[in-house]
């Protein structure tokens, strides 16, 4: 026989009407354009994808940051990594580099 529960049981918590299963979604304001912002967790990202504020890999399972133009297309969504996503105004992206350019 297991013991009684003392505490009650959590009510079902209601869905968050902008975030639903992948995070909080927000709109912020950028470079004159309005920005549709998605803060993911860990749990919901399943490849790599490569942040262009630091050129660097997001690998699965790493929280980060989708953003995209609020007048864009599905192919226009950015992963950044939070940090970079909070300081784009001071970075800015990074420009593609070439072929034959060390991967470092």
């Amino acid at each position: 026989m297991s013991p009684r529960r003392n505490r009650p049981r959590a009510a079902a918590k209601p869905q968050d009407r902008r975030g639903g299963e992948y995070g909080l979604q927000d709109t912020e304001s950028w470079r004159g354009e309005e920005w549709v912002v998605r803060r993911v967790t860990g749990g919901a990202a399943a490849k790599h994808y490569r942040c262009p504020g630091c050129d660097q890999e997001i690998p699965p399972g790493v929280p980060h940051v989708v953003s995209w133009p609020r007048e864009g297309a599905v192919d226009d969504r950015r992963h950044w990594h939070g940090a970079c996503w909070n300081a784009r105004d001071r970075r800015g992206t990074r420009p593609l580099r070439s072929r034959n350019a060390p991967r470092y």
